[in-house]
């Protein structure tokens, strides 16, 4: 897997069909519930979690994508164990600093608690970067490619009001937060650091899986081989 590569993958290109995919769910979910589809695919609920159509089953599927290809270029880790161990490390974070949180009252406080969530999984998705430097570029371009659409869709969901998860309001919101004010702490800066770091984290740890598991699946064949 540590092979010198004589066709290095340019990432640009790699992620640019993933953007597209990704870009047309995304416009099919505001679609969607703009249009009060079904609930069990367009969930229009703070956060939306849960709709069978949302950007955030990709990441893990694309993370595959990206793994497959990177390797098969000479671009992969020094070890797909150590990429694996990385990529598990990343989840070791967010859930010990999750119980930290929860354990010192950390997230009591409706802002309070969303610097910390976004800090812990920035820090845990750069954590991951060792193991694998270059699936760790691929996820961090095609995560942005994929947020930052949603980031503007959410900017004119806030303003206008569309009714849908891209404007939908936690019930513990303080009062007093304006237009903008609400926009860059419920749109723009969980976009582009949490759910971003989401993506990294997802990707990286399907992506090495199944690289490590492709690789073996090769050296056995091979053994029966010969």
């Amino acid at each position: 897997m540590n092979e010198p590569s004589t066709t290095p993958v340019n990432i640009k290109r790699l992620i640019l069909i993933p953007a597209l995919v990704t870009l047309a769910v995304t416009t099919a979910r505001l679609a969607g519930e703009l249009l009060h589809g079904p609930r069990s695919f367009f969930n229009s609920d703070p956060g939306g979690l849960g709709a069978v159509v949302g950007i955030i089953w990709l990441a893990p599927i694309f993370g595959i994508y990206f793994a497959l290809k990177l390797a098969a270029h000479g671009q992969g880790p020094k070890s797909l164990g150590r990429a694996v161990a990385f990529a598990l490390l990343g989840f070791a974070v967010v859930f010990a600093f999750s119980i930290v949180g929860a354990l010192l009252h950390l997230q009591q406080h409706f802002w309070g608690r969303l610097l910390y969530l976004w800090t812990v999984v920035a820090v845990a998705a750069i954590v991951t970067r060792p193991g694998w430097a270059a699936l760790f570029r691929a996820l961090v371009t095609y995560a942005y490619a994929a947020r930052v659409p949603v980031a503007v869709v959410m900017f004119f969901a806030f303003w206008k009001d569309w009714g849908t998860h891209y404007d939908a309001i936690p019930p513990d919101l303080p009062d007093g937060p304006g237009l903008m004010a609400k926009y860059l702490w419920l749109g723009f800066f969980p976009q582009l650091i949490f759910w971003a770091g989401v993506t990294v984290l997802a990707g990286m740890l399907t992506g090495s899986l199944a690289a490590a598991i492709a690789n073996l699946a090769r050296r056995k064949s091979q053994s029966l081989k010969t």
